[in-house]
């Protein structure tokens, strides 16, 4: 039986949808970062991983669009990664100011733990969730963020 939802602050009385939202991405990553941590490593490493593991050698500009987080964090994160010895960045042969990642053995040897962990998290996630519900919710998640690409920087 799913818990009651909890009472959002009373400046977020107008904005329970966003509340929520903020609530599960909270939790979620949360539980996310604790199987991460087991593996060594941070929140968002795995997603750069998922991009390598399905096209290696990438430039730094590719895997940057691929996961849509800001410079400096990919940045930060691919120094740490190559520092734990789970990807090289080499200058590109074509243009020498362009960086290539490419997973070392170290690296490739995470896709199978990454895919089980994303597995697992996945089924803690929905075990209460119908099928339709599932669809449904990341139907509407992913509206809900393109709805907030487009409203861009407006307020």
């Amino acid at each position: 039986m799913p818990t009651p939802a909890p009472q959002p602050p009373g400046t977020a009385r107008d904005g329970h949808l966003s509340y929520a939202i903020f609530v599960l991405a909270r939790t979620h990553r949360g539980h996310a970062a604790a199987m991460l941590r087991a593996m060594n490593l941070h929140p968002g490493q795995e997603l750069l991983l998922m991009q390598l593991f399905d096209r290696d050698e990438q430039t730094q500009s590719e895997l940057l669009e691929g996961v849509g987080l800001d410079h400096s964090t990919v940045s930060k994160s691919l120094r740490r990664m190559q520092e734990a010895g789970l990807l090289t960045r080499e200058p590109s042969a074509h243009d020498r100011r362009v960086l290539v990642v490419r997973l070392t053995d170290a690296g490739r040897a995470l896709r199978t733990p990454i895919t089980e962990m994303w597995r697992t998290l996945e089924e803690i996630s929905v075990r209460e969730l119908t099928a339709e519900q599932i669809e449904a919710f990341t139907t509407t998640a992913y509206t809900i963020e393109q709805s907030i690409k487009d409203h861009g920087g407006q307020d």
